[in-house]
C-alpha cells in the first residue's frame, strides 16, 4: 500500500463548518442558521448576481462555457490594478486566497524551513507549511493580538516565510502601523512576509496598518485579499494577491491554468463596481456587531472587540457543551477552543436567534 510522507500523514485535515442541510438532517430540525465561516449574511453584490445571471441565461455566453476561462484573469487584474494603483503584472488571482497561500508556501519553502506564523490563527498558515515538510513556528498571541516582536525573536537562519493575519482570525484583533512598522524594521533580506488581508474592507481602527506601505518600498511582501468576505462570494473561490512582481512571476510558475472560473472572474468584476454594496454590508456588520456586545455585556460574557465580521467569545468553561446545546437549536457557531467560539456577526434577525439560543442554553446549565 502506498503511504505519504510522515509529514503528510501526520496531518489533520482542516474541517469546514457543518452544513445547514446536514444538521437539519441529522438533528431533525429546520429553519437554522449558519454563523460558523464568517460569510456575508446580505450575500453577493445585486450588480455581481445580475452580471451571473446574464452570463447563464445569454445563449452567446451559455454555449461559451465549453471554454477554459481567461487564464491569466485579465479584466480582474486590471480593474484590481486601476483600483489599487499597482501594475497588473504585481497582482495574481487564485481560487480563493486560500490557494494563494499554499502556492506562496510551494514557491518560497522547502522540506525542512521554518515559518513562523500566531497561535491561534489562520489554521491554512500551518497546513500549507507541513504539507511541504516545513516546521510551523507558532508563537501564542498576547491579548489576543500577533506578539510581532515575539515572532520577530522567532526568525531564524531556516526561516523563509511569516505570516500575518491583520486582522486576525479567529480572535478579530489587528495590528496597528507602529507595532507592523516595528515588525518590518526586523525582517532580514529573503524573508517573505505574508500579511493576509481578508476581512481588511471591515476594519474601522484609524491605527490600522497600511500594507501597501511595505509593498511599495520594495520589501518582500505579499499581501492577500478575497472576494470571499465583504463581497459575498464565498461559493465562487475568488481571491488576489498583491506583491513585487519578481515574487508574483515565481509564483506564476506554480499557479495552476485556469485557476480561477470564468463565472467567478466575472462575478468579481462587477462586485468590485459595486461600492454601495461594500458600504451597506459594513452598516449592517457594525450594527450587528454592537447589538451583540450590549447583549453579550448583559450576559457578562467575555468577548474580544473586533475589527472584523465576527466575534470570538470567551466562555471560560467546556466549549464543547454549549457548541452542541446551540447546535439541537440549529445555531451553527465555530467553536475554536476549549472554551471559546467564534459566531459570525449575522442579519439581525440571525444575531437575535443567536443571544435567545445562548441565554437558553445558559438557563439548563443553571
Amino acid at each position: 500500500m502506498i503511504r505519504p510522507p510522515q509529514y503528510i500523514s501526520g496531518m489533520k485535515p482542516y474541517i469546514p463548518g457543518k452544513p445547514l442541510e446536514e444538521l437539519e438532517r441529522e438533528l431533525g430540525i429546520k429553519d437554522s442558521i449558519k454563523l460558523a465561516s464568517n460569510e456575508n449574511p446580505i450575500g453577493p453584490s445585486p450588480l455581481a448576481m445580475k452580471s451571473l445571471l446574464n452570463m447563464i441565461t445569454s445563449l452567446k455566453t451559455a454555449t461559451s462555457f465549453n471554454r477554459y476561462p481567461e487564464g491569466s484573469g485579465y479584466l480582474v487584474k486590471r480593474a484590481l490594478s486601476e483600483r489599487l494603483s499597482v501594475s497588473e503584472d504585481e497582482i495574481i488571482l487564485g481560487n480563493g486566497s486560500n490557494e494563494l497561500i499554499d502556492i506562496a508556501v510551494r514557491t518560497f519553502l522547502q522540506q525542512g524551513d521554518e515559518a513562523v506564523m500566531a497561535h491561534p490563527s489562520f489554521i491554512v498558515f500551518s497546513l500549507s507549511v507541513q504539507a511541504m515538510g516545513g516546521k510551523p513556528v507558532q508563537v501564542p498571541l498576547i491579548k489576543y493580538t500577533h506578539d510581532l516582536e515575539a515572532m520577530a525573536d522567532s526568525i531564524t537562519k531556516r526561516t523563509r516565510i511569516l505570516f500575518v493575519a491583520n486582522p486576525n482570525n479567529p480572535t478579530g484583533t489587528i495590528n496597528t502601523k507602529d507595532a507592523c512598522d516595528r515588525f518590518m524594521d526586523r525582517i532580514p533580506d529573503g524573508t517573505l512576509v505574508i500579511f493576509d488581508e481578508a476581512y481588511y474592507e471591515y476594519v474601522t481602527h484609524p491605527e490600522y496598518a497600511d500594507s501597501f506601505t511595505y509593498f511599495r518600498e520594495g520589501k518582500d511582501i505579499l499581501i492577500l485579499r478575497t472576494f470571499s468576505k465583504i463581497y459575498g462570494l464565498a461559493g465562487l473561490r475568488i481571491g488576489y494577491g498583491i506583491a513585487r512582481r519578481e515574487i508574483i512571476n515565481e509564483m506564476n510558475k506554480i499557479r495552476p491554468p485556469f485557476n480561477t472560473s470564468s463565472v467567478a472572474q466575472n462575478a468579481a468584476l462587477w462586485a468590485l463596481k459595486d461600492d454601495d454594496h461594500v458600504t451597506y454590508t459594513r452598516s449592517i456588520n457594525e450594527q450587528g456587531k454592537r447589538y451583540l456586545y450590549r447583549e453579550l455585556d448583559t450576559m457578562g460574557l467575555t468577548y474580544v472587540p473586533t475589527e472584523a465580521n465576527f466575534i470570538y467569545i470567551v466562555l471560560r468553561q467546556d466549549a464543547h457543551a454549549l457548541y452542541n446545546n446551540l447546535l439541537r437549536q440549529g445555531v451553527i457557531v465555530r467553536m475554536v477552543g476549549d472554551q471559546e467560539i467564534r459566531v459570525t456577526i449575522g442579519l439581525p434577525e440571525e444575531n437575535k436567534r443567536f443571544i435567545e439560543a445562548i441565554k437558553k442554553a445558559k438557563q439548563k446549565n443553571h
